[in-house]
């Protein structure tokens, strides 16, 4: 009968029998959060979680509060900063061995579990209602996306089940920061890699809620591409630290299962692994040799339930991180060590289909139906028929592209946005001191697509093909050179290879590249070109062989004169000469 009540009173009918049953308790008064005062209907405002916050710090000394970078909306970022000894320093953590953990919230303002779980989770670690292994410290983000969490409405995420009102996903910017980790258009993301690069955590959680198909679960679990990820730190994430997630919120009362990659039907085929490019926050993680998860509860189960499950998997990690801390410290320093000596490093990844695991999946039939709207047939799932069975999971990935690794990168200082988020993300330059001509590798774009439709502020290049020559090129006082013996090499590697995924040139920061400066009046052209390819008989019979070959080439005078413009010293060097430069081993 419950749940033919109405939302609301449904909510509040189910709610103790929830906190019973998942074994949740809430304390009494002003240290309720606006979660626990409306029974679970409402998430913080950001005022209110700030507010929330700084309460809670006057009340524990192991708890400090730090502003750190600005947001686009105007507001500054708190960092909130949690161990037992109460030290709020990251690389005092680091030196006493301890594993840190950042964990990120409201990216997606309409997606506020996080936002709310992670109060739940500092408020109870505070009052000691839970403890805190010794061997932990927490970062944690309140609200990363404060403009989206201002913009609040009721009518965002029509696909979820409360809370009552809620942020919208677009920053001040109207730009969705979970593809900004790269490209860094906004303050935040500028902020956010500031305190991850302060922070540098061991494992990182981003907290988000899902879209898609309807099932029975309330959590699934967004990991890190283990392959991608790679080493040691990939098999240990793969094979003991994954499985024992899942089998501590098994025990918990919230069984999980991968984030689901298949939109809608039944997952008879099974589904892929998410790949995390770069953009993403556990991408860029990866990037550092941090593990990283997106957790994505299911936006139809009831936002009570969901808060609680984001604060179990939260406790879950915690606990895991604990048992495991002396492995993955182990791994994530072995793993630092062999990329360091790595000649090659991956800049594509696709699925192995030819290898997968079986997973046990609680899933709903989907069926159809006649729509009341359009009259056509209609998908809906039938909760009267819930199923259990074995489907594939393909999170088995294999390099599909690899860059060689140079021993150092030039950049002219012109490419000044390139530099500062180079520098931003802690890599160090030096800078020539002299004029100075350097024999490097160059590359020159080949081909690429660029997209008609914008994507996030630009018309991302794709499909990019590049060759390779060797020259000397002459360089100015002041230009960069960047050696790759630092942290930084595979955030280099594929920030700089122009073929990466989310590569800079991917991004269109060196797409002044792609225009030609400088052309032809043809009949000038006609008469230099005579005198210039008799002085070059070699381009002549280019020329000639291209016509013999080619057809239309044989019948267009344009062509023709392009073609030799193109192998004559007229034709700009600059143009589709990628500006990084590559100094070999």
């Amino acid at each position: 009968m419950a749940d033919k009540l109405p939302i609301p009173l449904k909510f509040l009918f189910l709610l103790p029998l929830i906190l019973v049953f998942k074994g949740y308790s809430q304390p009494a008064g002003v240290l309720q959060t606006p979660f626990e005062r409306s029974a679970g209907m409402q998430t913080a405002t950001y005022a209110e979680c700030i507010a929330f916050y700084k309460q809670l710090d006057k009340l524990s000394p192991a708890l400090s509060i730090r502003e750190m970078g600005m947001s686009d909306a105007g507001y500054p970022y708190h960092v909130l900063l949690f161990s037992n000894d109460g030290v709020a320093d990251p690389a005092i953590w680091h030196k006493q061995h301890k594993i840190v953990l950042l964990i990120n919230n409201g990216i997606h303002p309409g997606e506020p579990d996080g936002v709310d779980a992670s109060m739940l989770l500092l408020r109870d670690l505070v009052i000691k209602k839970i403890s805190l292994p010794d061997n932990i410290a927490l970062a944690i983000i309140p609200l990363y996306n404060i403009g989206g969490a201002l913009n609040r409405t009721s009518f965002s995420r029509v696909n979820q089940n409360g809370p009552e009102s809620y942020g919208f996903r677009g920053n001040a910017q109207n730009l969705d920061l979970n593809r900004d980790f790269t490209k860094n258009d906004t303050r935040n993301a500028r902020s956010f890699v500031q305190i991850f690069h302060w922070v540098n955590p061991e494992i990182q959680i981003d907290n988000h809620v899902s879209d898609g198909a309807d099932y029975q679960y309330t959590m699934t679990l967004l990991a890190t591409q283990w392959n991608k990820l790679g080493g040691a730190l990939g098999a240990f994430l793969h094979d003991t630290f994954g499985p024992a997630l899942f089998a501590d919120m098994e025990k918990k009362g919230w069984p999980m299962t991968p984030y689901v990659e298949f939109e809608e039907g039944n997952p008879d085929r099974g589904w892929d692994g998410f790949y995390d490019e770069p953009r993403y926050s556990s991408g860029y993680a990866t990037l550092w040799h941090t593990i990283a998860f997106m957790p994505e509860t299911h936006m139809l189960k009831p936002f009570r339930n969901r808060v609680l499950s984001t604060y179990s998997l939260m406790k879950s990690m915690i606990t895991q991180a604990s048992a495991h801390a002396a492995e993955l410290l182990e791994k994530r320093k072995q793993d630092i060590a062999a990329d360091q000596d790595s000649s090659h490093l991956s800049l594509d990844w696709k699925v192995d289909t030819t290898r997968w695991d079986w997973l046990s999946f609680k899933g709903y039939e989907a069926l159809t139906k006649t729509s009341a709207v359009t009259g056509l047939p209609r998908l809906y799932y039938d909760h009267e028929k819930a199923y259990e069975k074995r489907v594939r999971f393909y999170d088995y990935f294999a390099s599909d592209a690899a860059a060689s690794v140079p021993a150092a990168y030039v950049i002219p200082q012109g490419w000044h946005e390139v530099v500062d988020l180079l520098q931003l993300n802690g890599v160090k330059l030096r800078r020539l001191t002299r004029d100075s001509t350097i024999a490097v590798e160059v590359y020159h774009i080949a081909d690429y697509k660029s997209s008609p439709r914008a994507y996030e502020k630009h018309h991302k290049n794709s499909a990019i093909k590049v060759t390779t020559d060797r020259d000397s090129i002459h360089f100015l006082k002041g230009d960069y050179v960047i050696g790759t013996d630092q942290p930084a090499r595979r955030f280099l590697v594929e920030m700089l290879e122009p073929t990466g995924e989310d590569s800079y040139f991917a991004w269109n920061f060196f797409d002044a590249i792609l225009q030609q400066k400088e052309g032809y009046s043809a009949y000038r052209w006609e008469d230099v070109a005579e005198v210039w390819i008799k002085e070059h008989p070699e381009v002549k019979q280019a020329l000639e062989e291209k016509k013999k070959t080619d057809s239309a080439f044989a019948k267009n005078a344009a062509q023709q004169l392009t073609f030799v413009y193109r192998h004559s010293p007229y034709y700009e060097p600059a143009h589709l000469r990628y500006p990084v430069y590559r100094i070999m081993p």
